[in-house]
């Protein structure tokens, strides 16, 4: 690394040690930049390095500086990797180059995403974290030609959830480097920073982020947008008026007291009109219950309301963006725990639709839930109900990490999700809804619903989907089920390793994209 810098350091034209006191007074200065530029990969037919138009500004103003260096210092920057130099000029006392692969990237059929969009992520975020391990307090970034995903890059790869370590990372504020495209960049702000909240909920210790932390973090979240939205925490006297049966069931097994979390956001001008409804799972810690999971990652299990994160945070979104649609989020939120009171296998509950549903496995307690939260979703004459759950085991099997697994019983609806994940890079898979998989959980013993079905073990994100669908009526719905895209560990170049947040970014894509057609 030493030898690395000395070289760069010869071919800038400085000594080492005049390089060494420049840096060191400029790391005097509270006001220390850092900048992320971008680079493209070399054409067959290109002679030099191709960099952005705002690395070609930066290059010219220390009179070709930036392109020896990069030359000498090692071989070409592919995409997603970086090189960092320092004392190139004296406002930017540190500059990190991220190659971008290809500048002819467009969308990829076969990936399903805007493979431009991806690379400027990836390679954003690896810049900017390499800034940040150098303590600079701002980083100014170069669009790369797509300011939005540029400042998505950014600002979901410096996230790290460290709210209860003493020793935290260096707050960064990333900024748009140069004043065009200064709307994209903060729509891309905005659409990050809800990822990261909803992040932020799924990583906290379930001790930390009961139902009641859940619904308060809620609250206060959306004082921040306080127009054309309403928040209401529903108690659990509510719920049992409510008639939920089946929700109640999973609840009762802990000492803490189940919440309904009811959001309204009244963007469009016709404040009356249908709403897009988003329903959570919102299970704040899952034992199993009384089918009691295995030791092994069960801590893992504090995000197991990730799918109440990933609406919630979608609605403060899009309130922040100022959408012009009606969207309504729903969460239920509960422990499922082991105890005395807990649902024991066998037992029998009913739901607020008056259908009764055998519990043959505690530990598919979410679709328990969601079954309640749906019936109450079509109190609101709903143009689409979206419910997003990390819902089974299934699902990690069938896709991994690649993809959340969509189930819809509508073209229009699934085609408005499949086109927002092309932008967001952030993908859904369509999986199929047959009713060969309803009749799999039709067919109880003791009740008119079994919560795991007949042919236990085989195809469960189907039969759990199925199972769904029998407390749906509206002709526009989607189950996305999100089991497999709930952590990260190095699938997703611009998330550090943790709790994703997923696919917070698509549903509000959706919602953008579902506004013209409702209005």
């Amino acid at each position: 690394m030493l030898l690395m810098f000395r070289k760069a350091v010869a071919a800038g034209g400085r000594t080492y040690q005049q390089c060494r006191l420049f840096s060191l007074s400029c790391s005097s200065r509270s006001d220390r930049k850092g900048l992320v530029l971008g680079v493209y990969d070399k054409e067959k037919d290109e002679n030099s390095l191709k960099f952005t138009e705002a690395g070609e500004a930066f290059d010219r103003s220390v009179s070709g500086r930036l392109r020896e260096l990069l030359t000498v210092s090692g071989p070409a920057l592919t995409q997603g990797k970086s090189r960092v130099f320092h004392a190139v000029r004296q406002d930017f006392p540190s500059v990190a180059v991220v190659g971008l692969g290809k500048s002819s990237a467009a969308f990829c059929s076969q990936e399903n995403w805007d493979s431009k969009k991806v690379n400027i992520r990836n390679a954003v975020s690896v810049g900017c974290r390499q800034l940040q391990d150098l303590e600079m307090p701002t980083i100014e970034v170069d669009p790369c030609g797509d300011a939005q995903s540029a400042a998505e890059g950014a600002i979901l790869g410096l996230f790290e959830y460290d709210e209860l370590k003493q020793r935290k990372k260096t707050v960064v504020a990333a900024q748009l480097h140069g004043s065009s495209n200064t709307e994209s960049w903060q729509k891309g702000v905005l659409y990050a920073e809800g990822q990261n909240f909803a992040r932020y909920l799924m990583e906290s210790p379930a001790n930390h982020m009961t139902p009641s932390c859940f619904a308060n973090k809620i609250q206060q979240r959306l004082k921040s947008v306080p127009d054309k939205v309403e928040v209401h925490i529903r108690p659990k006297s509510w719920i049992e008026d409510q008639q939920m049966g089946s929700f109640l069931s999973v609840s009762k097994g802990s000492d803490e007291p189940p919440v309904f979390v009811e959001v309204h956001y009244k963007g469009a001008t016709n404040t009356k009109a249908p709403p897009l409804v988003f329903v959570g799972k919102g299970i704040t810690f899952d034992s199993g219950g009384i089918s009691l999971k295995s030791s092994k990652n069960m801590d893992a299990m504090r995000a197991d309301m990730g799918g109440a994160a990933t609406v919630c945070s979608s609605i403060v979104t899009a309130a922040s963006l100022k959408l012009p649609i009606n969207i309504i989020g729903l969460a239920p939120l509960c422990e499922n725990m082991p105890s005395g009171k807990a649902n024991k296998p066998g037992d029998v509950v009913r739901a607020k639709n008056g259908k009764t549903i055998q519990v043959d496995d505690t530990d598919a307690e979410g679709r328990l839930i969601l079954a309640d939260a749906l019936c109450y979703a079509h109190c609101f004459n709903p143009k689409a109900i979206v419910n997003v759950a990390t819902l089974t085991g299934a699902m990690i099997a069938a896709l991994g990490s690649a993809a959340a697994g969509v189930f819809s019983n509508s073209d229009w609806l699934w085609d408005h999700l499949r086109e927002g994940n092309v932008v967001t890079g952030d993908r859904v898979w369509r999986m199929p809804l047959f009713e060969h998989y309803s009749r799999q959980m039709t067919e109880s013993q003791l009740a008119d619903l079994n919560n795991i079905g007949k042919d236990r073990g085989s195809g469960g994100a189907c039969t759990a989907a199925a199972f769904l669908k029998e407390f749906v009526t509206v002709p526009h719905w989607a189950h996305v089920d999100i089991a497999g895209v709930m952590t990260n560990k190095d699938e997703v170049p611009y998330l550090r390793k943790g709790m994703t947040g997923r696919p917070t970014r698509t549903l509000v894509e959706l919602a953008a994209r579902l506004s013209s057609d409702f209005n």
